[in-house]
C-alpha cells in the first residue's frame, strides 16, 4: 500500500469541521492509521525496531530506526503546533483556515505512519511548550504564529534531507521517508508566500534564498545556515548564465535550486527548543 493512498482514505473534509470533532477524529485516527501504516510496510520491515537500538536517536541516529525516531519527534512538534493553532479561537483567519486545517490533518497522518513503522519503538510524545518560557506566544498572535510555523516547516525539508543516509540501507523506509518530506516543502512554500502575502517578509519567496530567514528572530538562524551553499559536486550553481542567449541570471538562484540537509545534532537542538 503507498503512503498516499493511506493518507487519501484520511482526506475527510470532517476531520475539522469543529474543534471537537477535529480532536475526536484525529484521535481514532491515531488508532487506525497505526495499524494501517504498520500492515503497509513490506514484510520484514516492520521487524526493524528489534534489530536497532532505540537509543540511536542521542545523539546521532545512526540506524534507520533512529532516523525514523527523529522524524517522528519532529512530526509530533508540527501535529501538535497546528492542533493547537487550530484550537485556538480567532487565531487563524477565516481565509487561511482551511490551508492550516489541510497541513495539520497531514500531519497527524504522518505521526500515525511513522508510530505505526516504529511501533514499540516510537518515542513517547514530548511535552511542547511553544512559548519557548514565554518568548513567544503564538496562539495569540497570528504573524507569530506563521514565523514558527515556517521556522518548522523549513527545518522538517531539511531534516528528512539529512536522514537520507541513515536510510539509504532500507529503500522502502527510504521511499516512505521522501514522500513525507515532499509534502514538508509544499507545506513550507505555502507558509512563506502566507507570510510574504500578509507584508511580513516582503519578497520572500516559496523557497529559501541564501541562508537568509525572512524576517524571522535570529533564533531561527539555524534552520537557514549552510543553505548559501552553491557548491555542487564540484561545479559553482552561482556561475550559470544564458550568455548572449537572455537576460543574466543572478547568481543566487544557484544555490536556490539546491536544497542542503542539516545534520541530526541541528535538528535535534532545534526541536529541544520547545521541549520541556
Amino acid at each position: 500500500m503507498n503512503l498516499l493512498k493511506i493518507l487519501d482514505t484520511f482526506s475527510d473534509d470532517k476531520l475539522y469541521t469543529s474543534v471537537g470533532d477535529r480532536r475526536s477524529s484525529f484521535s481514532q485516527f491515531g488508532k487506525v492509521g497505526k495499524g494501517l501504516a504498520f500492515a503497509a510496510l513490506p514484510f520484514g520491515l516492520s521487524a526493524l525496531s528489534n534489530k536497532a537500538n532505540a537509543a540511536d536517536i542521542s545523539p546521532t541516529p545512526s540506524t534507520p530506526t533512529g532516523a525514523l525516531q527523529l522524524a517522528l519527534t519532529l512530526e509530533y512538534l508540527e501535529a501538535e503546533f497546528y492542533n493547537q493553532g487550530l484550537d485556538a479561537a480567532g487565531l487563524i483567519p477565516a481565509a487561511d483556515q482551511a490551508i492550516f486545517a489541510q497541513i495539520a490533518q497531514h500531519e497527524n497522518s504522518h505521526v500515525a505512519f511513522l508510530a505505526g513503522a516504529l511501533a514499540a519503538d516510537a518515542p513517547a510524545i514530548p511535552t511542547f511548550d511553544f512559548t519557548v518560557g514565554g518568548a513567544f506566544d503564538p496562539f495569540n498572535d497570528y504573524p507569530t504564529f506563521l514565523a514558527l510555523a515556517q521556522a518548522f516547516e523549513d527545518t522538517g525539508v531539511r531534516a528528512y534531507k539529512g536522514q537520507a543516509a541513515n536510510l539509504i540501507s532500507t529503500p522502502d523506509l527510504l521511499t516512505y521517508a521522501l514522500q513525507i518530506h515532499s509534502v514538508e516543502a509544499r507545506h513550507a512554500s505555502q507558509v512563506r508566500r502566507l507570510r510574504s502575502a500578509m507584508g511580513l517578509a516582503p519578497g520572500q519567496k516559496g523557497w529559501i534564498t541564501g541562508n537568509d530567514r525572512g524576517g524571522l528572530p535570529t533564533a531561527a538562524q539555524a534552520v537557514y545556515d549552510g543553505e548559501q551553499n552553491a557548491i555542487q559536486a564540484g561545479f559553482n550553481t552561482s556561475s550559470v548564465n544564458n550568455g548572449s542567449a537572455g537576460p543574466a541570471i543572478p547568481a543566487s538562484a544557484g544555490p536556490e535550486s539546491f536544497d542542503e540537509p542539516i545534520d541530526t545534532a541541528t535538528s535535534v537542538t532545534i526541536a529541544n527548543l520547545f521541549i520541556v
